[in-house]
């Protein structure tokens, strides 16, 4: 179904020809709910034509590019549709992609620096020289001159055993220290750029889903799993478990993860 080869005057809105696409489909609204993550009343209001809820025109957009795929529509046409009613869409900002766009795509591979590494290299070997120069210049003068063969070396000075320090222990991880082993515990915050963050326990049962401002953090706790989805996941600082997750926006704007309470393994 397309809404860009009809009349003006006969063309449908974006919500109505979601709505009819998605019954000509057979599917009810939450199927379409559970193969778009979009919640349901959120689906409800932009098949009315009611973008309110979407929290502001760019997740419109990518709420609306979502149901389109799951009842197999061109997102394109709806996108122009809503455009052309919603004053058309704004100047490029940081966050280019779409939060809720459902496909990865995988960032460059990040290329070797090589002039820090040149910059460190000659570092390294200026101070080698520095320090050969400083430890071996008066070595010749300091040193007095051996008249005797059988001469002894000097003692070596001892040490009182209340001058020496015991080795500092390692620290602990406080963090990792105070939660509990039996259940998983993940933080999100949005470190660098508002991000959507929804979770699942292993059931299906909705534990969060909201719009993390930048600087905000969601603390989700369950038994046995939870299944994780990050809109935006670059700008996210992710801790499971006590311990920090990195390089999580590697493969995509949107990233989909599972924990349990033994998570993570590494790092």
């Amino acid at each position: 179904m397309s809404i860009g080869n009809s009349p003006e005057a006969d063309r449908p809105s974006v919500g109505r020809a979601l709505q009819q696409a998605r019954v000509a489909a057979g599917l009810t609204v939450e199927e379409v709910s559970t193969t778009t993550r979009v919640r349901i009343p959120i689906v409800q209001a932009i098949e009315q034509d009611d973008f309110s809820r979407c929290g502001g025109d760019v997740y419109a957009r990518g709420h609306i590019r979502a149901l389109a795929r799951a009842v197999s529509l061109d997102p394109g046409p709806l996108i122009a549709h809503f455009d052309a009613e919603h004053g058309g869409r704004p100047t490029p900002t940081d966050l280019a992609a779409p939060i809720y766009e459902a496909d990865r795509i995988r960032s460059e591979p990040r290329r070797p620096n090589w002039t820090a590494a040149m910059v460190a290299a000659i570092v390294a070997v200026v101070g080698f020289a520095g320090f050969t120069l400083f430890t071996g210049g008066d070595k010749s003068d300091n040193s007095p001159i051996a008249s005797d063969s059988h001469a002894k070396p000097a003692p070596a000075p001892t040490r009182h055993p209340s001058t020496i320090k015991p080795p500092l222990p390692e620290p602990s991880d406080s963090a990792v220290a105070g939660l509990p082993k039996d259940k998983v515990t993940i933080k999100v915050t949005a470190k660098d750029g508002q991000s959507w963050v929804s979770a699942k326990d292993a059931n299906g049962k909705l534990l969060e889903d909201s719009l993390l401002k930048q600087g905000e953090s969601k603390t989700i706790t369950d038994k046995k799993r939870i299944d994780l989805v990050l809109g935006n996941a670059p700008v996210v600082q992710l801790y499971v478990n006590g311990k920090e997750v990195k390089e999580i926006g590697e493969k995509g704007p949107v990233e989909r993860l599972s924990y349990t309470p033994g998570d993570p393994q590494a790092g």
